[in-house]
């Protein structure tokens, strides 16, 4: 597999306050622990660009990484975990929605959700956010290694069959980061849009 060239480049935890560039952006969501760093680190073939943490919660900022020196991933802060305070977790979602709204480069948002769980409110939530939005997302089961082929199947027929009506949604992929599963259909995907 190519190795593919990624550095850090900017950190933010104020809205507003984001990297000035023209390169396509690509953002990175989705529950705390749900393997977000993981997945950035798989595509890149890279263990350590993206922090990984056992302990949910630990990204809070909105992370950015210029790829090969033509894209952008930004990896946002996951939501949905309890033990920060009420004031900490608004601000995330006061930074994340604003980012999602105010980057005219950002070409498609990567929803991760984890294989091993029905679809829960919380993801549906988001994904009906970014419907309401017109932003494009993706769909990217992780953790399908820890549940059997079928098993993931399934998930991603229940999310494929969820999503039937909406207009903005990419694909919904099976992927494993452990594993390299999906690596290569999200980097065809992504050409399309850079």
């Amino acid at each position: 597999m190519k190795f593919i060239d990624a550095e850090f480049i900017f950190s933010s935890n104020k809205v507003g306050d984001y990297p000035k560039t023209n390169l396509p952006e690509f953002a990175f969501t989705g529950r705390s622990n749900v393997g977000k760093s993981s997945f950035i680190n798989a595509i890149v073939l890279r263990k350590n660009l993206a922090r990984i943490s056992s302990s949910p919660g630990k990204t809070k900022a909105i992370n950015f990484y210029s790829v090969e020196n033509r894209f952008v991933f930004s990896d946002l802060p996951g939501f949905g975990y309890a033990k920060i305070s009420k004031t900490e977790r608004e601000h995330w979602i006061k930074l994340i929605y604003h980012y999602f709204l105010n980057r005219p480069n950002l070409k498609f948002v990567t929803v991760l959700v984890d294989a091993r769980h029905e679809p829960m409110p919380i993801d549906l939530s988001l994904i009906e956010w970014l419907e309401n939005n017109n932003i494009r997302y993706l769909v990217a089961l992780t953790k399908c290694d820890k549940i059997s082929k079928v098993q993931a199947n399934q998930q991603k027929t229940i999310w494929e069959e969820l999503l039937i009506n909406c207009k903005n949604v990419i694909e919904v992929l099976n992927t494993s980061s452990a594993q390299g599963l999906g690596r290569e259909q999200f980097l065809a995907i992504l050409k399309k849009y850079y």
